[in-house]
C-alpha cells in the first residue's frame, strides 16, 4: 500500500469515526506552528489508537513520547472510568501549548504529563500498565520497551510507531537510523513472549501483545 497516496488516505478517513474540533485544532495547529509537524499522528491513526483503546479499556496508560498531545488524547478516549496516562516528553518548550490542550480536551485529570528524560523518568514509575504507546527517539526505542516490558500486565499491550521507516526497512545499504529500527523490528520478531504484528499505518505501527 502506498502510505503517500493522498487520495487512498483520503478514502480511508472517509470510513472512520470524524476528528473532534480539538483534534483537529491541534492537528492543525502542530502543522502551522511546529517544527517536525509530521510526528503527530493525525486522523487516521488516532482513530486507530482511540479504538484500541476503546477495546481495551485501559486503566493505566504509559506513553513514551508526548510531542503535542495528539495520541495521548485518542488513548483517553477509551480509559476506564477511573483510568489514568502517563505521558512522558523531553520537549520544555512545548510544555505550555500541550497543557493547555489538555486542559481544553476534559482529560485534564486523567493525565499525568511529565517532562524530562524518559529513561531517567522510566527508572521512577512502578505500576502496571494495560497499554504502553512508544513514540520517542528512535534509537532508544529497545532500551524503552526493556524497561517497560516488566511493568505490563500479562495480555497488556505495547504499541510502537514508526517502525517501516517511510519504507527504508526493507532496503539496502541503509543508514543508522534505519539500522537501529531494522534491528528493533528482528528483536522483537525474535521475542517468544509476545504476539506481534506491524500494521501499515502511515509509518507503521507495531503492536505487540505480551503473552
Amino acid at each position: 500500500m502506498n502510505l503517500d497516496n493522498h487520495e487512498l488516505i483520503n478514502y480511508l478517513e472517509a470510513f472512520c469515526e470524524p476528528e473532534s474540533d480539538l483534534l483537529q485544532k491541534i492537528n492543525r495547529e502542530t502543522n502551522l506552528m511546529v517544527l517536525m509537524p509530521k510526528m503527530v499522528s493525525g486522523h487516521y491513526q488516532g482513530r486507530l489508537f482511540s479504538m484500541l483503546s476503546k477495546i481495551i479499556l485501559p486503566k493505566n496508560v504509559l506513553e513514551i513520547g508526548t510531542f503535542t498531545g495528539y495520541a495521548t488524547l485518542c488513548f483517553a478516549e477509551g480509559l476506564a472510568t477511573d483510568g489514568k496516562i502517563i505521558t512522558l516528553d523531553i520537549n520544555e518548550e512545548l510544555e505550555d501549548r500541550v497543557r493547555n490542550y489538555f486542559k481544553l480536551s476534559g482529560f485534564e485529570n486523567k493525565i499525568d504529563y511529565r517532562i524530562g528524560n524518559a529513561i531517567e523518568l522510566l527508572n521512577n514509575i512502578n505500576q502496571v500498565f494495560d497499554l504502553v504507546f512508544i513514540d520517542a527517539d528512535k534509537k532508544n526505542n529497545y532500551n524503552y520497551y526493556q524497561m517497560v516490558f516488566d511493568k505490563v500486565r500479562p495480555g497488556g499491550i505495547i504499541i510502537v510507531d514508526n517502525v517501516l521507516w517511510n519504507g527504508k526497512v526493507v532496503a539496502q545499504n541503509t543508514d543508522t537510523d534505519t539500522k537501529n529500527i531494522s534491528n528493533f523490528n528482528n528483536l522483537i520478531n525474535a521475542d517468544k513472549r509476545v504476539e506481534k504484528l506491524i500494521l501499515p499505518v502511515r509509518d507503521g505501527v507495531f503492536i505487540i501483545r505480551k503473552k
